[in-house]
């Protein structure tokens, strides 16, 4: 343990040195202020900033570093940080006026505007499809997505990894329903896949690499030429509307993360290991998979989650047809 809070030690010495200086300049002026900022001078500012996050990616980093906490103490706003398994739960948090942001895949924001969530994106990742993966358990006789027809799969509803296995099926020529799906939150889903519960387990990182490093379970496909798979960034509409300044502060101090992740890649596995209790083999395996660079959400990016929406409106896996449109915030690309 000693050596391990060494390691973290200067781990953090350096991220600190990283984010300041030259790239600290370099991001704030790519995400230079606007005038959408002086549009929250009329709202008085919140005395908290909610965050919902989950147990792996950027999100953990900032929270570590407290840099968010320091930018937002001159303007009295404390910053409360909330875990969450995945993204659905993440969403309803931020729907019933729980959270004010927070992040998840691409599936989850589109059962929320199904359920008639006021969220917009704010923000996005680039694509990271190797970053979910369909697996089968190391011996088992299952060699190609296409013999999963009849077999039970599991998955968490509405997540990244239930569209993934969607597309996944439809490639290989199987019907969404000519399989069993068993829908499971990662860690009951981990318990069934090694039980035999279970013959293939649809999932994204760190849960992957776990399973993989862990179970040695095997990789049937990945994302790559199926899916995006983009991490969104989102806020509740009245909350990014009323204060554009501090989403907009948010980003920048994402930003400065991300330009540290994308340099430093076995830096972000040994920062990252202590603080979410999964062995280093295994976060390693992950964030050679963690891509990085928020980014403003584009018209492009919009098209590709209303192919989402569509997908999963096709299966009546929603209750009803989504405009991912209508949850593009004004200030995104500011």
């Amino acid at each position: 343990m000693p050596k391990i809070q060494s390691i973290v030690s200067q781990l953090r010495q350096g991220v600190r040195r990283v984010l300041t200086g030259a790239v600290a300049v370099s991001l704030a002026s790519g995400l230079a202020a606007t005038p959408a900022l002086a549009q929250s001078a009329a709202h008085e500012a919140p005395k908290e900033l909610r965050i919902g996050y989950q147990k792996y990616g950027t999100l953990v980093i900032l929270k570590a570093r407290g840099t968010l906490e320091k930018r937002l103490a001159d303007k009295g706003i404390n910053v409360k940080w909330t875990e969450f398994p995945f993204g659905p739960p993440l969403l309803e948090a931020i729907n019933v006026g729980s959270l004010d942001v927070g992040t998840t895949g691409e599936a989850p924001p589109i059962f929320a505007q199904a359920a008639g969530a006021d969220l917009v994106y704010v923000g996005n990742e680039p694509p990271a499809p190797t970053a979910e993966a369909l697996v089968v358990p190391k011996d088992s006789q299952i060699k190609s997505v296409a013999e999963l027809r009849g077999k039970k799969i599991a998955v968490a509803k509405g997540s990244n990894a239930n569209y993934l296995l969607i597309k996944l099926l439809e490639r290989a020529g199987v019907k969404f329903s000519d399989v069993s799906v068993v829908y499971l939150a990662p860690a009951d889903a981990r318990a069934a896949f090694e039980s035999g519960r279970v013959d293939a387990w649809s999932i994204w990182d760190p849960f992957l690499a776990a399973a993989e490093k862990q179970l040695g379970a095997r990789v049937l496909a990945d994302g790559k030429g199926a899916v995006a798979n983009h991490q969104f960034y989102l806020a509740a509409r009245g909350f990014a509307e009323k204060h554009p300044d501090i989403v907009h502060t948010l980003k920048v101090e994402i930003a400065k993360i991300d330009q540290w992740g994308r340099q430093n890649p076995k830096e972000v596995a040994r920062f990252i290991a202590p603080l979410i209790g999964i062995e280093l083999p295994v976060v390693e395996l992950a964030a050679q998979r963690l891509t990085y660079g928020v980014k403003p959400v584009t018209d492009e990016v919009l098209a590709q989650q209303q192919k989402v929406a569509d997908t999963f409106a096709e299966l009546k896996l929603v209750p009803k047809q989504v405009r991912v449109a209508d949850a593009a915030w004004k200030n995104s690309r500011k």
